[in-house]
C-alpha cells in the first residue's frame, strides 16, 4: 500500500489513479478533513487527515495501514510565499520532509519518492535536452526551485545514511485536468480554458513566454502520474534522480494549432516569435528503467483537456 502526501491534489490524484491501474492500494494524506472521492474505489483508496508537521499524527497513519512505500508530493516548502515569518516558514517546510523520512524509517518502507521540479534547471546554460547529471547553479530566483534543490540534497544525504531507497522526481511543466489556472509559468492551461469558454486567453499572468514560439517541456498530467507510479513500483532503479517529463519542447503555437483543429473558431492568436529558446528534459533514464513512454501528444492532450472542461469541470 502506497502512501501519497498531497494525494488529493493535482498530480497526486492522477498518480493515485495510475497506481490503482497497476494493482496498488493507496493511502492519501490530507492536511484538512476530506472523504474518499466518489470516482475512486473505497476499498482500495483510504483518505487520512494528518498534518505532515505533526509527526505523531503521521506515524499514526502507519499504525492503521500497512504502508510499503511513500510518494511525497505535498511540497516541503514555504507556501504561499510571504504567508509565514521567513525563518518559521523555512523551518516548518523542512520539518515536513524530515517527518516523511522518520515515517519511512518507522514503517520500513521499500521506497520513498520525493517531488522536485524542472525549475531546478533555471540558470543552466547547457543545451536541451537537459540530463539529470548536468551541473545546477546554487542559486534560485523563486522559493519552489530553491527548496526543491535543498530537498534533493537532504534526500540524497538521508538515503545514504539511513539506507533508504529514495527517488527524486524532477517534474516538468504539468498541465491537464485539475491543474492550476491561470499558470504563472506557462500559457497552455489558459489557452485551453479560453477555447472551452469561447473567450480570449489572458496570458498576462505568465512570467515569461507569451509568444507563439515560446515553449517548455509540457507533460500531460496523466503521463506524469503514470511515470511516478512506474518509478515507485519498479523492481530496481539505477539512479536516485529522474526527469519526469515529456522529453520534448511544446510551444504555445503548437498548443494553439491543436486547439484550432478541434475548435476552429477558437480565439487563440498569439504574437509571433519567442522570448527565449525552449527548454526540455532528457527522459532517457526514465525510459530505460521503467519502460515509460508518453501516451499524450499535444493533440491528444488538448482533446482530453477540452472534453474534461466541456463536461462542466471548472479546472
Amino acid at each position: 500500500m502506497i502512501l501519497i502526501t498531497g494525494g488529493l491534489g493535482f498530480i497526486g490524484t492522477h498518480t493515485t489513479r495510475a497506481l490503482l491501474d497497476l494493482g496498488e492500494s493507496c493511502v492519501l494524506v490530507q492536511r484538512r478533513a476530506a472523504t474518499t472521492p466518489g470516482h475512486l474505489p473505497a476499498d482500495r483508496v483510504f483518505v487520512e487527515q494528518a498534518d505532515l508537521a505533526d509527526l505523531k499524527a503521521l506515524l499514526d497513519v502507519g499504525r492503521r495501514h500497512d504502508i510499503t512505500g511513500i510518494v511525497h508530493l505535498a511540497g516541503s516548502m514555504p507556501w504561499p510565499p510571504g504567508a509565514h515569518e521567513p525563518l518559521e516558514g523555512a523551518r516548518g517546510a523542512l520539518d515536513t520532509l524530515f517527518n516523511v523520512f522518520e515515517a519511512a524509517r518507522e514503517w520500513q518502507v521499500r521506497r520513498v519518492g520525493v517531488a522536485s521540479t524542472i525549475g531546478v534547471y533555471g540558470g543552466v546554460t547547457a543545451e536541451s535536452p537537459l540530463p539529470e547529471d548536468v551541473p545546477l547553479p546554487l542559486t534560485a530566483g523563486h522559493p519552489i526551485p530553491a527548496f526543491k534543490k535543498v530537498g534533493e540534497l537532504i534526500s540524497d544525504h538521508l538515503a545514504g545514511t539511513m539506507g533508504l531507497d529514495v527517488v527524486n522526481y524532477r517534474i516538468g511543466a504539468i498541465w491537464g485536468p485539475l491543474g492550476h489556472t491561470p499558470s504563472r509559468f506557462f500559457g497552455a492551461p489558459q489557452l485551453v480554458h479560453a477555447a472551452a469558454a469561447g473567450t480570449v486567453p489572458d496570458l498576462s499572468t505568465v512570467i515569461a513566454g507569451r509568444r507563439a514560439g515560446d515553449g517548455t517541456d509540457l507533460c500531460y498530467v496523466k503521463d506524469c502520474g503514470r511515470a511516478i507510479a512506474l518509478l515507485q513500483l519498479a523492481d530496481r532503479l539505477r539512479h536516485r534522480t529522474y526527469n519526469v517529463a515529456s522529453g520534448r519542447a511544446t510551444t504555445n503555437g503548437e498548443v494553439a494549432a491543436a486547439i484550432r483543429r478541434i475548435v476552429p473558431d477558437a480565439r487563440v492568436d498569439l504574437p509571433e516569435g519567442r522570448d527565449a529558446p525552449p527548454m526540455w528534459l532528457d527522459i532517457s533514464r526514465l525510459r530505460a528503467d521503467t519502460g515509460y513512454e508518453p501516451a499524450y501528444d499535444t493533440e491528444r492532450a488538448v482533446a482530453d483537456y477540452l472534453a474534461w472542461l466541456r463536461a462542466g469541470n471548472p479546472r
